[in-house]
């Protein structure tokens, strides 16, 4: 089957924890699913949903680190107040995105929105738009990437997180499930989609 394969590169990237408000700021160590559509919707300048398109990815960094920052809080008439904060991010990842509705070509060759990794200071360039063909296999080397809870042979950081949110005031998170996140790859002998060129399988979530 084809599918558009959209490779995006940045300096830092960060996807907080939802439990997370104040204090340290850990990160999660690849993107949620709400983070993908989120860029979805970047690009084509509009809600974009699971309904419009199934997607797929493979997330990588160098390496993590932590720096501090200032956070100002606004307190109407009163000013405002600062509160220093650490904050973990992931220093030079690559995102190679998967969709099935080769209708978002356009959207990224002409982003309505700015591309983020995270956060609006984790600006990122597309590098690289391209359609390639992949098979359903057997035997594949599978990680990297968020996979629904329950994937035999899986391994990883188990969190509930949301699909995608709304576009209403306020937002609302929709399609809250338990995921597994991975950041290594594992020998995975079930069946999946498969990049013959990057040699990795690739989960579509449907």
């Amino acid at each position: 089957m084809k599918y558009l394969r959209i490779l995006i590169e940045g300096w830092t990237a960060s996807f907080r924890y939802p439990a997370f408000i104040s204090g340290f700021q850990p990160t999660l160590p690849v993107p949620p699913l709400s983070t993908i559509y989120g860029l979805l919707s970047a690009a084509k300048g509009e809600l974009v949903t699971p309904d419009e398109t199934n997607v797929g990815f493979v997330f990588s960094y160098e390496s993590k680190a932590v720096d501090l920052e200032t956070i100002y809080e606004l307190k109407g008439l009163k000013g405002n107040k600062s509160n220093v904060v650490k904050r973990e991010f992931l220093f030079n990842p690559r995102l190679y995105l998967y969709l099935d509705n080769l209708e978002f070509k356009k959207y990224f060759k002409n982003p309505t929105y700015p591309i983020l990794l995270g956060r609006s200071s984790d600006l990122a360039i597309i590098s690289e738009i391209k359609e390639v063909e992949m098979e359903i296999k057997n035997d594949v080397k599978l990680g990297k990437t968020i996979l629904p809870f329950g994937i035999d042979e899986a391994f990883g950081i188990i969190q509930a997180l949301p699909t995608y949110f709304s576009d209403s005031i306020p937002r609302k998170a929709l399609g809250t499930k338990p995921f597994l996140l991975m950041d290594k790859f594992f020998d995975y002998s079930g069946e999946c989609c498969f990049d013959s060129e990057l040699n990795w399988g690739v989960w579509i979530h449907r």
